[in-house]
């Protein structure tokens, strides 16, 4: 794929922004609409009369109190939906776990050779150099430490 130059990426910025700005004014567009047709459903409502107006005012707060509830109890469910966590399957961990696997760079036959290899000749390196230490310095020293205890 070739390079783009930099007057081809400036362009591409510039419809991106466009297309950002455009999208976030449809969305004020139909924030506005919405607005509009709750204030429209509002005054369309049915005048209240005068000589029910105790009724209705007590009619009118509980009906509002219900709505409270039916609000809130929409906000939580949707809460609950957002906040649940997926049901994981009986044997989705196993799933998951060979999905992982799939995702694994395996080492080819040379890399296993030669990082076995590797790990021999540490071993050899540590081994020696553990039996130097004990047999040429540690023993003698402590043979010369219990003779001059005894």
């Amino acid at each position: 794929m070739a390079k783009k130059s930099k007057t081809q990426r400036a362009k591409a910025s510039a419809a991106r922004a466009a297309r950002k700005e455009q999208a976030r004014q449809e969305e004020a567009a139909a924030a506005e609409a919405k607005k509009a047709a709750e204030d429209s459903a509002a005054a369309t409502e049915t005048p209240k009369r005068k000589f029910f107006k105790k009724a209705e005012k007590t009619e009118a707060s509980a009906s509002d109190g219900k709505q409270a509830k039916a609000q809130k109890s929409v906000e939580k469910k949707s809460e609950k939906a957002v906040a649940k966590k997926p049901k994981k399957r009986r044997f989705g961990f196993l799933k998951d776990v060979r999905s992982e696997l799939k995702r694994v760079t395996w080492p080819t036959k040379q890399d296993v050779l030669r990082w076995s290899v590797v790990v021999v000749a540490a071993l050899l390196f540590f081994g020696v150099y553990v039996a130097v230490l004990d047999n040429i310095i540690i023993t003698p020293l402590l043979v010369a430490i219990s003779g001059l205890a005894g």
